[in-house]
């Protein structure tokens, strides 16, 4: 057996521990936050997940960045290249093939909140975020400054940007949108969006988009839902939902339809007339993934978030309409990246 298969051995085992102990202890590992006396438990939206992209002028630079911050994100042309073989790749197709992870070493994200929330509630996500670091040597720890994820809870629906695509955002701006998340909002919801859009923080699609699941969804029928459910046009569905991901840009284990980075879809948009389940929470795969790209054997384990005294839920007033705009105008793009 290889080291690389003893790795992957050993991260099996200990997702397949870590999630004998969420069953056990609940999906919260335990903790308990306490909600406003009085006020029944909502979720806080019944938008799914959008993966946002960055404005077209930035991809290349994006892919740049991404290479510069981890070079293992330099896209490999499957077996030609193990054979010698180099492919002439415009620099636009090697963006498009580019991975967005943070690199194997120890890394610790900053988090900072664009409105005015209650530090139980910060909280409560930051620790959510840091589920992840279970079996990764990320984690994420707020700041009272300015984060390299930043959190805002205004109208949007739930979406995030994908790894290290968050350096070319403005400093301003949210890269994660958590809409109307409050302390009354279920546990369930948590683990199920949070966690959700931490993993596209960490560089992870959507799994519904790998090729093998895509190829279940009728796509007219895919419409019709997602505009009625979401509000979606036909455009954003094929880019949200129907374009697989390029089998050059995938490092990953085999299509997973529990996994936490995978919708759930309902069996009257697929071909076969089965659903694909999606994902609730973080499930062992999910672990041992994590760990495979971010390991952190010989680290110091890191730990962020801080638990506070309950406060009283403010009342939420969004603050950063203005945000939400998928191109903020080439004036205000990062000049100074990293």
């Amino acid at each position: 057996m290889s080291d690389a298969d003893r790795i992957r051995e050993v991260l099996l085992q200990i997702a397949e521990l870590v999630s004998s102990v969420t069953q056990e202890e609940g999906p919260s590992g335990g903790e308990h936050y306490a909600e406003e006396e009085g006020v029944e438990a909502q979720p806080a939206s019944v938008s799914g997940c959008t993966l946002k992209v960055l404005p077209k002028r930035l991809v290349v630079k994006a892919a740049e960045v991404a290479r510069k911050i981890n070079p293992v994100n330099a896209p490999v042309p499957g077996p030609l290249a193990a054979m010698g073989v180099q492919l002439p790749l415009d620099p636009l197709r090697i963006a498009l093939l580019t991975s967005k992870y943070w690199g194997p070493a120890t890394r610790r994200l900053t988090v900072s909140f664009l409105e005015s929330t209650p530090a139980n509630l910060r909280a409560r996500i930051v620790q959510h975020l840091n589920a992840w670091a279970t079996t990764s040597s990320v984690s994420f720890v707020e700041t009272g400054g300015t984060g390299d994820v930043r959190i805002s809870r205004g109208s949007g629906g739930y979406w995030s940007y994908l790894g290290t695509d968050v350096k070319l955002i403005p400093t301003h701006l949210p890269t994660m949108n958590l809409e109307a998340f409050t302390m009354n909002t279920p546990e369930s919801e948590y683990c199920r969006v949070i966690r959700h859009e931490a993993g596209h923080t960490l560089g992870f699609p959507h799994e519904h988009m790998r090729r093998e699941l895509v190829a279940r969804i009728e796509p007219k029928k895919a419409y019709a839902y997602f505009l009625a459910t979401q509000g979606w046009d036909k455009a954003t569905v094929d880019q949200q939902v129907l374009t697989p991901l390029d089998d050059m840009s995938i490092f990953a284990t085999p299509p997973d339809q529990t996994s936490i980075m995978c919708y759930q879809l309902p069996a009257s948009i697929t071909r076969d007339g089965q659903p694909i389940l999606g994902g609730v929470n973080i499930n062992a795969t999910d672990s041992m993934f994590a760990g495979l790209i971010y390991p952190k054997f010989g680290f110091a384990e890191t730990k962020a978030g801080r638990k506070e005294k309950v406060e009283r839920e403010e009342e939420f007033v969004p603050t950063m309409a203005q945000a939400y705009a998928q191109d903020w105008g080439a004036a205000q793009d990062p000049q100074l990246i990293m």
